[in-house]
């Protein structure tokens, strides 16, 4: 027995069965399946393994008879029921029952000659069977056909269906994108309108209280956020409402730097003054010349308020009639330092609220009242505070004019004394 040859079933080794398990541990050292990939220890254990493997591919029983489809063993009963299975097997029962009564019919004509009547009804019962058989397996492989034909015309259905919808899915995707982009642009026109709605109610409030006298009474809110917002360069200048010199005037406004402007940048607040285009400037008479005195306002009742004036550089295009919405700004860069107004408890930025106010003078205001004009109530109509500012005027030259007759009768005193002490 150890001397008999055998082939190895997994190579070409050839040898003894003496040598066959050393060439196994040597060579096949825990073999695996090629169907399945599953390892063994034991060559006998994969032979065993094979004969049942789930995924060892298979010849048709029938693929004499034209069943030549290959499968794996897990489907067999799916081929069991397929047309090309069905047709060969009809085929096979056709043809052994054919060889049955040819077999059936030579035995027959050897053992007698005549055929009685017996013999006859065994071979129309027979025939009989294999008709309705016949007919039985024609209606299996008919409604197989036609399952197949049904199932076949479902898939296609079911293909154009789960097109369809795909074709609708990306469209609802469509949909989507572009509703989202509708609704992001909803959402930036809603934040335009709701900007410009703002604009529009500063621009009705600027227009409600409008001045037309060439003064303005200017109150900035939330000034420490604001200069924190101009050191950072987030809005380094805003300007005031827009005034009037009168009803037909000039169209003026300022232009505030907080946090400074040029040279002044972080050391000052800057204040300039901006002439605009108005309706009347045909008839207005240009380059701009009248003085222009700005006033931060002291809100305690000390009114130290911190005044500061220019005359306009007729020869700056600053000051000439406006080609454009606004001429270029102009004023006094330095003007409040920032160290003033950054102070704890200042009096000129309460609650985080200051005023300034500007006054265009058209009339020539002497400088020493300035600061008399500047502290009128400005609760008080226009016409009475010109009035005060009228007998203020009077006032002051009344006491001019006494002080200049005292001074006079003085020096006439002094030298009649003079003279007496001569002649003495």
């Amino acid at each position: 027995m150890e001397k008999l040859n055998i082939s190895c079933s997994l190579c070409h080794w050839n040898g003894t069965f003496k040598d066959y398990q050393e060439h196994l541990d040597r060579d096949h050292l825990n073999p695996s399946c090629e169907h399945c990939g599953k390892m063994f220890n034991t060559v006998n254990t994969l032979t065993q393994h094979i004969s049942i493997c789930e995924k060892a591919r298979m010849n048709c029983v029938l693929e004499p008879y034209g069943c030549n489809e290959q499968f794996l063993r897990m489907n067999i009963q799916d081929h069991f029921l397929s047309v090309q299975h069905q047709s060969a097997l009809l085929q096979y029962l056709c043809k052994n029952t054919q060889h049955q009564i040819n077999d059936e019919l030579v035995i027959s004509s050897r053992t007698t000659i005549t055929i009685n009547r017996e013999t006859d009804e065994t071979f129309n019962r027979n025939l009989q069977q294999l008709l309705e058989t016949t007919d039985m397996l024609l209606g299996g492989v008919s409604a197989l056909t036609d399952d197949a034909q049904r199932l076949s015309s479902e898939l296609l259905h079911h293909q154009t269906l789960l097109r369809s919808l795909s074709e609708e899915v990306s469209n609802l995707k469509i949909a989507v994108e572009e509703t989202h982009s509708s609704i992001n642009a909803h959402q930036t026109n809603q934040q335009i309108c709701e900007e410009d709605l703002t604009s529009l109610q500063q621009q009705f409030e600027d227009q409600k209280n409008i001045s037309t006298d060439g003064k303005l009474m200017w109150k900035i809110t939330n000034v420490q956020q604001k200069i924190v917002d101009a050191e950072f360069e987030r809005q380094i200048s805003f300007y005031s409402p827009v005034f009037y010199s009168s009803p037909n005037g000039y169209k003026m406004r300022l232009r505030l730097y907080l946090a400074g402007d040029g040279n002044a940048r972080r050391t000052h607040m800057s204040l300039f003054f901006v002439l605009m285009r108005g309706e009347y400037d045909a008839i207005l008479e240009f380059p701009f010349s009248f003085k222009v005195i700005f006033c931060l306002i002291d809100q305690t009742s000390q009114q130290r308020h911190i005044i500061d004036s220019f005359r306009p550089d007729v020869k700056s295009s600053s000051f000439q009639r406006p080609q454009t919405d606004m001429n270029t700004a102009s004023g006094i860069p330095k003007f409040v330092p920032l160290t003033i107004i950054q102070q704890d408890d200042n009096p000129y930025v309460r609650d985080g609220t200051m005023f300034i106010k500007v006054i265009v003078d058209f009339g020539d205001i002497p400088k020493l009242l300035l600061p008399y004009t500047l502290s009128l109530n400005p609760g008080l109509p226009i016409l009475l505070q010109h009035e005060w500012i009228k007998r203020e005027i009077e006032k002051k030259a009344q006491q001019n004019t006494l002080n200049t007759t005292s001074t006079s009768s003085s020096m006439d005193q002094d030298m009649n004394t003079n003279e007496n002490g001569n002649r003495n």
